[in-house]
C-alpha cells in the first residue's frame, strides 16, 4: 500500500504544470495503508486539497496551493514561470475572453492599493516573483508618509516576498534553538520570517491571505495538507536522512550523492565558511558561536555602502522593482527615543517592534535561516529574489563578509573556538555568554585559527576557480544535485 500512494503522488506531480489547471485526481487508493510512515488517507486527501482550487467550497478566488507553489517548479514561485504563465494567459484571452489563471489576482497587483478588484499590473510579479505580504504594524511602529516627512495613520504595511518551496518541511520550521527569547517563534517557524508556528496554520494563512476564501476550511483540511507536505522531499537522500532522523538513527545519513574532488572541495568550503548558520539536517540552524536566531545579510533595499575610500566592499546595486519597495518607519524605544530606519522589508522587527540593541538582539531587516536541500532547483535566493544565480548569491556573500570583517576586527565572535553551551544564553552569566562583539585573548583566538578559517577568507582563497566550478560545488555540497 506504501509503494502505491508513493507512486500515485509522484506519478500525478510528474505531470507538471499542467496538473495546476487540472481538477484533482480521483481517489485510485486505499485509506488504510502506510505513505511513509503516515497514513494514506490524509496524504491522499492532502495532495486533492492542494491542487483543488474550490477547496470543500470555500468560496475563494480560485486560488490552489499548487498555482504559486508548482509543483513543476520544485513546488515554489520562480519569475520565469510567473512571466510565462502570464503570456499563455494573454495568448489564450486572445481566443476565449474568460481565459483565466488564478496565479494573476488583484491581491498581488501593484496597484491594488489604488483599484482594488480593478487592478491589473503585476509588474513586481512577473519581473521580481514576490508576491504581497500584508502585516499590521506593531504598536510601537509608524509609517512615515514621503509627502511630508511625519508618521501617518496606516496601520499595516505591504512588503514583497518570494514564494518559497515547500519541499523539505520535514526538516525545518522550528527546530529549538532559541538564543534571544522575543516572540514570535524564537526557535524558529515556517514563513521567511518564522511567524508562523505550525504548517496548519501557515496553510489557514494561505487561505485567508492569498485564496481569499469566505469560508474557513476544517481542521481536517488544513490537518491533511500538513501530512502531504510532510511527504515532500527534494532527493531520495534528503528523504532517507528524514526517515533516520524520525526513527533516532544515528549517525545520520549524508543526503549528497557522490561527489566528485571539485564538488568536495566545495562542500568543505560550504562547511568552514556557511554551516555555521545552516547547519543541522535542513541546513537552516545556526550554529554557536553565532547567538542571533535570525539574521540580516544585506539583501534588503537600501544596501549598506562602505563611506571609505576605496570601498572595502561594494553589494550589487538592487534589482529593478524592489528599491521602489522602500518606506520609512519610525520606532518608539522603551525609553521614549525615536528612531527611524528604511527599508524595503524590515523583516521581523515589523513582528517585534524591537529595533535599537546591538545586532543579535536587533530584530531589524531579520529573517529566518532557509534550508539549502535542493537549491539548485530553486533560483533565484533571497527572500526577495534578488539573486538570480547560484554565483550571484555567492558572490554577495563575499561582500557581505567583507562588510562583516569591516565592521569587526579580527578577533569577534567569527573565530571563537568551538565550545560546549546550552540552547540558550538565558542560563549563562553575561561574563560567560558568547558574544559578537567580545575580543577573544590571543591564546584563544590562536586556538580558533586551528579549527576554522574566515568565511571571507575561505569564499575568496577558492575564488580564483573558474566561476562555473564555484556554482557547481554549491550546488552539490547542498546536496541538491539528485
Amino acid at each position: 500500500m506504501q509503494q502505491i500512494c508513493v507512486t500515485l503522488i509522484a506519478a500525478t506531480l510528474s505531470i507538471g504544470s499542467s496538473l495546476v489547471m487540472a481538477q484533482p485526481p480521483v481517489n485510485t487508493t486505499g485509506l488504510d495503508g502506510q505513505c511513509s510512515g503516515q497514513q494514506c488517507g490524509p496524504i491522499e486527501r492532502g495532495l486533492h486539497a492542494f491542487l483543488d482550487r474550490e477547496v470543500n467550497g470555500l468560496q475563494g478566488n480560485g486560488r490552489a496551493c499548487a498555482d504559486c507553489h508548482m509543483p513543476a517548479n520544485s513546488f515554489q514561485l520562480s519569475p520565469a514561470n510567473v512571466e510565462a504563465r502570464y503570456q499563455s494567459l494573454q495568448f489564450r484571452l486572445r481566443f476565449d475572453p474568460k481565459a483565466d489563471d488564478p496565479l494573476f489576482r488583484p491581491i498581488d497587483a501593484d496597484d491594488f492599493r489604488i483599484h482594488g478588484a480593478n487592478a491589473s499590473d503585476f509588474t513586481t510579479l512577473r519581473r521580481n516573483g514576490l508576491i504581497r505580504i500584508t502585516l499590521p504594524l506593531p504598536a510601537n511602529v509608524k509609517l512615515i508618509d514621503p509627502a511630508t516627512n511625519q508618521p501617518s495613520a496606516e496601520t499595516f504595511v505591504d512588503v514583497w516576498r518570494a514564494v518559497p518551496s515547500v519541499n523539505n518541511v520535514a526538516l525545518t520550521g522550528p527546530d529549538g534553538q532559541v538564543f534571544v527569547s522575543r516572540g514570535p517563534n524564537p526557535g524558529g517557524g515556517y514563513q521567511l520570517d518564522a511567524r508562523i508556528t505550525t504548517l496548519q496554520e501557515q496553510a489557514l494563512a494561505a487561505f485567508i491571505n492569498h485564496a481569499e476564501v469566505q469560508r474557513t476550511p476544517t481542521q481536517r483540511t488544513l490537518d491533511d495538507l500538513a501530512a502531504f507536505q510532510l511527504t515532500l522531499f527534494s532527493s531520495p537522500g534528503v528523504l532517507a536522512l528524514a526517515n533516520a532522523i524520525s526513527a533516532g538513527v544515528t549517525p545520520l545519513p549524508d543526503p549528497d550523492p557522490p561527489l566528485t574532488a571539485l564538488e568536495q572541495q566545495g562542500k568543505t568550503v560550504f562547511l568552514r565558511a556557511c554551516a555555521i548558520c545552516h547547519g543541522g539536517p535542513g541546513a537552516s540552524t545556526t550554529q554557536r558561536p553565532i547567538i542571533a536566531r535570525f539574521d540580516d545579510i544585506s539583501t534588503t533595499c537600501p544596501r549598506p555602502v562602505d563611506t571609505v575610500s576605496p570601498p572595502r566592499f561594494v553589494f550589487a546595486a538592487c534589482p529593478d522593482g524592489l528599491s521602489d519597495k522602500v518606506r520609512t518607519y519610525e520606532f518608539t524605544l522603551a525609553n521614549g527615543t525615536k528612531v527611524r530606519r528604511a527599508s524595503s522589508d524590515p523583516g521581523r522587527a515589523l513582528l517585534t517592534g524591537f529595533v535599537g540593541g546591538p545586532p543579535p538582539l536587533d530584530d531589524w531587516n531579520k529573517l529566518d535561516v532557509p534550508g539549502l536541500h535542493g537549491i539548485a532547483q530553486t533560483a533565484p535566493y533571497f527572500h526577495n529574489n534578488s539573486a538570480t544565480t547560484l554565483e550571484a548569491l555567492v558572490d554577495h556573500y563575499i561582500e557581505f563578509f567583507k562588510a562583516v570583517q569591516a565592521a569587526q576586527p579580527p578577533g569577534s565572535f567569527r573565530r571563537l573556538p568551538p565550545r560546549t553551551a546550552p540552547t540558550s544564553t538565558a542560563s549563562q552569566s553575561p561574563k560567560s555568554a558568547p558574544h559578537w562583539s567580545r575580543i577573544y585573548k590571543s591564546s584563544e583566538r590562536g586556538a580558533a585559527r586551528q579549527r576554522v578559517r574566515s568565511p571571507l577568507n575561505e569564499l575568496q582563497r577558492r575564488s580564483s576557480r573558474p566561476r562555473a566550478a564555484r556554482i557547481r560545488r554549491w550546488q552539490r555540497c547542498a546536496g541538491n544535485m539528485t
